[in-house]
């Protein structure tokens, strides 16, 4: 336990090293105040290799969070599937929750949809009415277009029960330039300038504890619904990539544990639970 709490002291102090810097006095936005829902402390660096990979750290060394970790630049910002994910210069939000949980797995893996809905909170505070969705499972878009990702990771505690990273990358400013699809900016959708990223943080985390605390009190259940209510693409024809496999039918919603149910031409019912998907296009 000593050695645990010696190497937590280490972190911190090596973030310090990076540029740690206290989080902004009171929140920028009126939406961040929680709701009297307690909001977890924000670390911020000025520059680190990926948001993430500092959760995991932390979480291998004994810290169990809530924690908030974000970054000014990454050098090494990750997405899905290993895939690059830029941040810009200072300019877009690239944050990483770290919290422990004793759920299973399985069920621990719902909270990608509680950070979209999170994230899809954040949009609606900046962007015009109407055009925030979110793409199965968890791709928030702004008319159509995506603006943000987000990224599970997970493991073990040395303390028990499992950690959970909740990575999310916002293009508040700057739009990826070589992403392989379409993406597209809040600033792009606003006729002013777009938040910062401490306080589109700070924003975020009041919306992710929100929707945390539904999923705490509610379950699943109320997540999904609250999801499907924004679905991107649902009754509609959907092109899902599974590794080596492609299989075309059209969304039909979610399953109880979150997995997207797709009907085949010929009638047969699949569930996706894993891979990419698209509406419209390939």
């Amino acid at each position: 336990m000593a050695r645990r709490r010696s190497r937590c002291r280490r972190l911190r102090r090596r973030g310090r090293r990076r540029g740690l810097r206290r989080p902004p006095e009171r929140p920028l936005h009126p939406l961040a105040g929680g709701d009297g829902v307690t909001l977890p402390p924000i670390i911020t660096y000025d520059e680190i290799d990926s948001t993430n990979a500092e959760a995991r750290r932390r979480a291998e060394a004994g810290e169990m969070g809530p924690v908030w970790l974000t970054a000014g630049r990454q050098t090494a910002g990750r997405g899905r599937r290993g895939r690059a994910w830029e941040t810009g210069q200072g300019s877009n939000l690239a944050a990483t929750l770290l919290l422990t949980t004793q759920r299973p797995p399985a069920e621990a893996a719902q909270i990608s949809f509680v950070a979209a809905l999170a994230v899809a909170d954040l949009a609606d505070a900046y962007v015009p009415p109407g055009l925030v969705t979110l793409k199965w499972p968890n791709d928030p878009l702004i008319a159509g277009t995506k603006t943000s990702g987000v990224l599970i990771e997970s493991g073990p505690s040395p303390l028990g029960g499992l950690w959970l990273a909740v990575g999310i990358g916002v293009n508040l400013a700057e739009a990826p330039q070589n992403a392989e699809r379409p993406a597209t900016t809040f600033a792009a959708h606003m006729s002013g300038p777009p938040p910062k990223p401490a306080e589109a943080l700070a924003v975020l985390a009041a919306a992710f504890a929100r929707w945390q605390a539904v999923w705490d009190r509610m379950g699943f259940p109320a997540i999904a619904d609250a999801w499907t209510r924004r679905a991107h693409g649902l009754n509609q024809p959907c092109i899902a990539r599974l590794g080596n496999e492609t299989v075309e039918g059209v969304a039909e919603g979610l399953d109880p544990d979150g997995s997207l149910r797709l009907r085949l031409p010929d009638g047969m019912l699949r569930r996706i639970t894993a891979g990419d998907v698209f509406f419209g296009d390939r």
